[in-house]
């Protein structure tokens, strides 16, 4: 048999249900406090998204809490509660004063009989009453059969008829473990979209989430489920950020505010802990990256050459990065974004000690890049902040740092007070530069430990000022010491740029 070809018109209505707040939170190690829960809200809001799933009533207090939190915020998005097929479930959701409920059913004989323990009859009774309690506390309901692609089709079509007589909103088709393919999404999508609206809720376990979700839709789903950077137990729910971008790139459909998706991504990293991969699809610091000196020269010539889209359509810039692959059209617009000028031969040697650098398995930073380029060049470059000392404290109830600068030639002696000794240290130096110090901190990672108590830390930063940023990395046993050298580093580089752009005119 032929496969029928995935067709989405582009006059189709579909729309997102964040549940990062509550199956985003099911990921080892994520636990959410109540501040992050609203903050994600709010964030998921800006973007447009049309339900957020706040979480799962039942789960305890501070659940509710945190969800009744949520729901004050008065959003224009639908807030839900998830609810097991229990009736208490429904009534500790209509405490936090949710808009709608998502009842979830047993819909696979393996959790009918192995995990509920009842029978087929008994889940269709239970869902007829629930969904006519839950409707008669005028809840938006929808009903979800738990591991429905390994349903029989006919029990599933049935759970979910009776689920839509008794008043329910919806229906959602739910690949629960992520154990199916498009083709068998497709088959059960389109029977339940006969009966009546319905969504998709589906998991990434076999890397076809997104696959999964189109074809959900193309079979007329018009809600999908899904989380923010693919958060979710075991391999995650399909991305929020992925599943916007492939209906909106392939299929002209459009879903959120494509531009937020960025800045949402990385709110959620933050909130969470989970680090974004830097492959990641749409949010991933290396998928607007280019290094391979072809692809920078085709990029620099034609922006589309190398980019299945602009990288501002979700909120983001292309950065051209440094390393063994990087050829001299590379290192040609490197130069140029720092206003580093260099002849032709110049840029020639410089781009074979930056593929040599890269050749010892180190990452080219921006002031590895300018350091070679001032040796080459001969251009002395004169520091504008220098770190003289440095002192750090973290036994006491508050962490304490003090540091001396020489800042052109003025010392300057300041102390901070922060979370940690780092914090405090970076704190310090804002106060000893003052104004000079309007530059924030795009990014902070430690890249590598050697083992052994005498271990080194490398901590690489990317500090922005107005519309120039730049990466610098230091390797200290003291990730204290580290980290300060890097930041004093990549504000002396932020300053010396200004200098540079402001020399033609002092002139």
């Amino acid at each position: 048999m032929t496969p029928t070809p995935l067709h989405i018109d582009d006059d189709r209505t579909v729309r997102l249900l964040d549940t990062t707040l509550r199956d985003g939170e099911q990921a080892p190690g994520v636990s959410l406090s109540p501040d992050e829960k609203v903050d994600v809200a709010r964030a998921l809001e800006r973007v447009g998204v049309d339900t957020i799933e706040a979480g799962s009533a039942c789960t305890g207090a501070g659940e509710r809490a945190a969800i009744s939190r949520v729901t004050d915020l008065d959003l224009a998005a639908r807030v839900t509660s998830f609810c097991r097929a229990v009736r208490d479930d429904v009534d500790l959701a209509l405490e936090c004063d949710v808009d709608g409920v998502h009842l979830v059913v047993p819909a696979s004989d393996r959790h009918v009989e192995g995990k509920v323990g009842t029978t087929r009859e008994d889940v269709l009774e239970t869902t007829a009453e629930l969904v006519a309690y839950a409707t008669d506390h005028d809840l938006w309901v929808e009903v979800i059969g738990e591991d429905g692609s390994r349903a029989e089709l006919d029990y599933l079509e049935a759970v979910m008829a009776t689920a839509l007589e008794a008043g329910a909103d919806r229906t959602c088709f739910a690949d629960t473990v992520g154990h199916t393919g498009p083709e068998r999404t497709r088959e059960a999508v389109s029977r339940l979209a006969a009966l009546g609206p319905v969504s998709a809720h589906t998991h990434d376990d076999l890397g076809l989430g997104v696959t999964n979700a189109l074809a959900a839709v193309s079979a007329g789903a018009d809600l999908v489920h899904c989380t923010v950077n693919g958060l979710g137990e075991r391999a995650g729910n399909v991305a929020l950020e992925e599943v916007a971008i492939a209906l909106s790139h392939v299929y002209g459909v459009e879903t959120v505010d494509l531009e937020g998706l960025y800045d949402l991504a990385q709110l959620v990293s933050r909130a969470t802990g989970v680090a974004l991969p830097p492959n990641k699809a749409v949010v991933g610091e290396n998928a607007f990256t280019h290094e391979s000196g072809i692809h920078t020269d085709g990029t620099l010539k034609d922006d589309k050459m190398y980019e299945p889209y602009p990288p501002e359509t979700v909120g983001r810039e292309r950065r051209l990065a440094l390393g063994k692959h990087t050829g001299r059209a590379g290192v040609r617009a490197a130069l140029e974004e720092h206003d580093v000028e260099a002849t032709p031969d110049e840029v020639a040697t410089i781009a074979t000690r930056v593929t040599e650098l890269g050749d010892r398995g180190r990452r080219v930073t921006d002031a590895d890049l300018l350091a070679v380029a001032a040796d080459v060049t001969g251009d002395e470059r004169e520091r504008t902040v220098d770190l003289l000392d440095l002192t750090a404290t973290s036994g006491g109830p508050v962490p304490t740092a003090s540091v001396r600068l020489d800042v052109r030639g003025e010392e300057r002696v300041a102390s901070g007070t922060g979370s940690g000794p780092v914090d405090a240290a970076v704190s310090a130096v804002r106060t000893a530069l003052g104004s000079s110090a309007d530059a924030h901190l795009e990014s902070y990672r430690v890249d590598a430990v050697t083992g052994g108590t005498d271990a080194v830390v490398t901590v690489e930063v990317t500090m922005v000022r107005g519309d120039r940023s730049v990466t610098v990395a230091r390797s200290e046993a003291d990730i204290t010491r580290a980290s300060v050298e890097a930041m004093v580093d990549a504000l002396d580089r932020l300053l010396e740029a200004d200098r540079r752009r402001r020399a033609p005119a002092d002139d």
